[in-house]
């Protein structure tokens, strides 16, 4: 057989081939039907039901688009029947619910509940002094009867476990650490909840007994309010079950009670258990513990009488007088409102008595009993009288909430007529409505100099008011002098945690309303008062707080860092895990609200410190995901700053920032990437011709790239920065710098592991290899050869560090790579490339269609076809009946031009190779199955 003289392929003019793919674009004018144009669905004239919102009860079709199953269906739609139905039914019940809901719903989501206040308090008010508490010590007798026991006797054992109450069936636990006491309230709770379950109803009220009784013992007097917060949770606990037992009785045929249901629905076996439970409660023979059980079960009253709640709440706010000790019934107090609020919030009228029977009882605190008692305990009197705070304060929230100015007003003249009020005064701005407080601030200031100074703290007053202040504006006119009557006090306060806490709430007042001047001025004394013996170590919550205020009203970096003060407040923080989270706080602020790219010295200056502080506090411990946050954070910040035409200070800022930020891996990547981005900036100012000077500064833009890239720990990175540095030397004429990033691409090839880290993951790598071959194949297509290093000099070094580089088993990536070259190949075939980069000669100038360099690619194409039959020998038997027909398909578009199917190889021998039965194992399938896809095969 005589050699066959090699085919090419013909050559293709790419821009004729793309007009004819193009779709045929059809002008479509205005309310023709267009695919993306709005769906109007319309209701059928047969629909008798009008959905909410309809404005007719009929509609004919108004829109131009024909719903096809209407059509079919006449109009008539069974299903959108049947939904309006539905809807309309149950639209009109959820709006009856809603209105009935909305009547009996006075306590909205704008009033704060106890539970929020529950945690501050447990917080704030603790003690190191030794507690003690008495637990109720079951007996036999206390053992649920068996089923067989006689009436008689269950009643005749209950009755003895309430005497065993009375005659000391209990056992006191002395010298308990705070932490203890709170695990034995927890104890009894889960003993409460148990007893109950277990039936034992006569234990569980035993336990909520002795408990209640805790409430009349003050000898850890600063231990109080969280040892109320602790007893009432199970005061509440036993409500609840109490409640729900009795509603559970009313359970028949017709279901649950609703929620708005009257006595007359409950029935009689309801009635007569809750009645029980009264009557058990009221032969409680001490105050307190009956005052107290019978306000958790107040809300039980709804199954007795409609007026039962009204008529208990007098009666209790009137037992509460006899209650001796003023901090045991000011807790009261706020006990039944708090129980009041939730079972009969509109009955404010006992509120409003519990609050005056308190200001009657006032000048108590002050008595002779409560002054011995703390001289025993050595508790001084401003410590005593913030024990009365969360009390007063809930019980004054409840009594304003929603209440007219003519009430407030009239408790505030009040409060005024008793001598020492600071305490009241303190409550009223920590409870009234801030709109209130801001609009009388001169008043209440005026109120506050009137108060002695060694009963309540007036820095505490100036604080409260200070936290209206900053929810509410005071009339303008008055914003200076209130700010300068506070800090008057505020500034000669001696002990710098006091300071810190009153100074933390009206720096907002000052950034709200006040230029950098007076933030400047806070922030000065701020310092002042802070810096003697390191007092700021102790205070950096309040400290951060300050610096997360002035950055929430200060928008302007600029202005911010021409604070002269500002950056030495950065400075108190020594600690470094609060410096960086400091630094963090003011980089946040700076990416959401610095809208335009920045060269200000100033704000450059401070940002550069700020990121240096994050970026020093990297370590070896430091966990991944903050090294990702503390890069995305300092990347922000590089993508603002420009420096507009001025681009060598632009890379001298980049310079910098790889020196300041080395540690961090995806900064340098991001420094790389501005780089190059910058290169481009550069060309397209000077429209392609570089001048000598801009031609050396993008050289200096790829020389700054080529040195950062190495010292990136990421393969991956490397490779994808050395292809894109390359492409962006090729696009700014830098020939040898793009063939340098070209090499040292494939020479780092070898150096790919089989599996990579992603996310914390490994994965395999091939799949990143194949896609980042796919992209370096496109970019040689235009890279022309270097004249001293032989025609295709750069595919051959890929071509042999593929061949070279360990593949998986059984993996076809290989092959994929190797079919992408054969369309490499074959795209620089032709006379005239698809795409070129402007000013830069191609192979396609370079050689002009040469014989020997297509003799050349012919060569390739023929050791690449070999390289992937090989391929097919190494595959199993089962492979072998599938693998080698979708290899054909697979490079069919690489050895053939797609146009007129025209082989790269002589055709003969290439049909020989395909169809070998010695290579394809046996299968004579490939030159039909590559025929058979040919366009000249068909």
């Amino acid at each position: 057989m005589s050699a066959a003289k090699p085919w090419h392929p013909r050559s293709r003019n790419y821009t004729s081939e793309f007009e004819s793919c193009r779709l045929e674009a059809v002008p479509v004018e205005f309310g023709d039907y267009h695919p993306l144009k709005p769906i109007t669905v319309t209701e059928s004239k047969t629909k008798k039901m009008v959905r909410k919102g309809s404005t007719s009860s009929t509609s004919s079709s108004s829109s131009s688009m024909i719903d096809p199953l209407s059509s079919v269906l006449d109009g008539t739609d069974p299903l959108s029947l049947f939904a309006a139905t539905a809807d309309s039914v149950t639209t009109a019940d959820s709006t009856r619910k809603k209105r009935d809901k909305d009547d009996s719903l006075v306590v909205g989501s704008d009033f704060e509940p106890w539970s929020s206040k529950r945690g501050e308090i447990l917080a704030r008010y603790t003690t190191t002094e030794k507690l003690s508490i008495n637990l109720y010590m079951s007996s036999e007798k206390g053992k649920a009867t068996t089923p067989g026991s006689a009436v008689s006797e269950k009643v005749r054992t209950r009755l003895e476990e309430l005497d065993d109450l009375e005659e000391g069936s209990q056992k006191e636990l002395l010298n308990l650490t705070q932490q203890d006491y709170m695990h034995r309230i927890e104890d009894l709770n889960q003993s409460l909840k148990d007893a109950w379950a277990s039936d034992q109803k006569v234990k569980a009220l035993k336990i909520v007994i002795q408990c209640s009784k805790l409430l009349s013992d003050t000898t850890v007097i600063q231990f109080y309010p969280s040892k109320f917060v602790l007893i009432t949770d199970i005061l509440d606990t036993f409500g609840k079950l109490v409640y729900e037992r009795i509603l559970s009785m009313c359970l028949d045929n017709r279901g649950s009670l609703p929620d708005n249901f009257t006595p007359e629905s409950v029935n009689d076996t309801a009635k007569e258990t809750c009645l029980n439970w009264f009557f058990k409660i009221a032969s409680i023979r001490e105050l307190i513990p009956r005052f107290y059980v019978e306000a958790a079960i107040l809300k039980c009253n709804k199954f007795l009488s409609q007026t039962g709640i009204s008529e208990c709440l007098p009666r209790l706010t009137a037992m509460i007088r006899g209650i001796g000790d003023p901090l045991v019934a000011v807790y009261a107090r706020a006990y039944l409102c708090r129980v009041g609020m939730e079972v009969a919030p509109h009955l404010k009228e006992s509120l409003n008595k519990n609050f005056f029977d308190f200001l009657l009882t006032f000048k108590q605190m002050h008595g002779d009993t409560v002054q011995n008692q703390l001289v025993v305990q050595c508790v001084e009197i401003p410590l005593y009288l913030t024990l009365y705070s969360p009390a007063i304060d809930w019980i004054l929230q409840c009594i304003a909430y929603r209440a007219p100015e003519i009430l407030l007003t009239e408790m505030m003249e009040r409060c005024k007529k008793l001598g020492n009020n600071a305490l009241l005064l303190n409550s009223v701005m920590s409870a009234f409505r801030a709109e209130f407080i801001a609009a009388r601030s001169m008043d209440f200031i005026g109120m506050i100099k009137e108060c002695d100074e060694s009963g309540f703290p007036k820095h505490l007053l100036f604080r409260s008011l200070g936290l209206n202040l900053a929810m509410a504006d005071p009339p303008e006119c008055d914003r200076l002098q209130i700010l300068n009557e506070a800090w008057k006090v505020i500034t000669k306060l001696k002990n710098p945690q006091d300071y810190i806490n009153c100074a933390d709430v009206w720096v907002e007042y000052t950034c709200r309303h006040f230029t950098k001047r007076e933030v400047n001025t806070v922030l000065a004394d701020v310092i002042k008062h802070m810096t003697p013996d390191r007092a700021f170590e102790d205070a950096y919550p309040q400290l951060q707080s300050i610096i997360q205020k002035i950055i929430t009203y200060f928008h302007d970096f600029s202005v911010l860092f021409s604070v002269e003060k500002f950056l030495p407040f950065l400075d108190m923080f020594q600690k470094e895990s609060v410096r960086v989270e400091v630094c963090k706080c003011i980089m946040e602020a700076f990416i959401k609200h610095q809208q335009d790219a920045t060269k200000d010295p100033v704000i450059l200056n401070a940002l550069l410190h700020v990121c240096k502080t994050m970026h020093d506090s990297v370590n070896a411990l430091t966990l991944e995901d903050e090294k990702r946050m503390l890069a995305s954070l300092i990347n922000g910040f590089i993508k603002m700053v420009s420096f507009g035409r001025d681009f060598e200070q632009q890379l001298s800022f980049y310079v910098e920032a790889r020196s300041m930020f080395c540690n961090l891996e995806p900064v340098l990547v991001q420094l790389v990437h501005s780089v190059n981005q910058l290169a481009m900036e550069t060309r397209k100012v000077m429209k392609g011709n570089h001048s000598r000077k801009t031609a050396a500064f993008v050289r200096a833009c790829v020389a700054f790239c080529f040195i950062t890239i190495p010292s990136l720990t990421s393969i991956f990175a490397r490779l994808n920065l050395y292809l894109n540095s390359g492409q962006v030397a090729l696009a700014n004429q830098c020939l040898s710098q793009a063939d340098a990033f070209f090499k040292a691409a494939v020479s780092l090839v070898p150096e790919v592991p089989k599996m990579i880290n992603i996310d914390g993951k490994m994965r395999p790598s091939e799949p990143f290899l194949l896609e980042f071959f796919c992209n370096f194949f496109s970019t040689l297509l235009i890279v022309p050869d270097h004249p001293e290093q032989g025609v295709l000099f750069l595919v051959r070094g890929l071509l042999n560090v593929i061949q070279d580089y360990t593949w998986e088993d059984n993996s076809d990536d290989k092959v994929r790579i190797y079919t992408n070259v054969l369309h490499l190949l074959s795209a620089m075939t032709q006379e005239t490339y698809i795409y070129h980069i402007d000013k830069v000669d191609s192979n396609d100038t370079l050689y002009g269609g040469d014989s020997k360099f297509l003799t050349e690619i012919n060569k390739l194409c023929e050791a690449v076809i070999a390289q992937i039959l090989d391929h097919l020998k190494t595959l199993g038997l089962e492979e072998l009946l599938w693998a080698p027909e979708q290899i054909c398909l697979r490079f069919w578009g690489g050895v053939f031009d797609r146009s007129n199917g025209f082989p790269l190889l002589p055709r003969q021998k290439l049909f020989f190779l395909l169809g070998s039965k010695e290579i394809c194992g046996g299968h004579e399938f490939c030159a039909h199955t590559v025929m058979q896809n040919s366009p000249r095969g068909k």
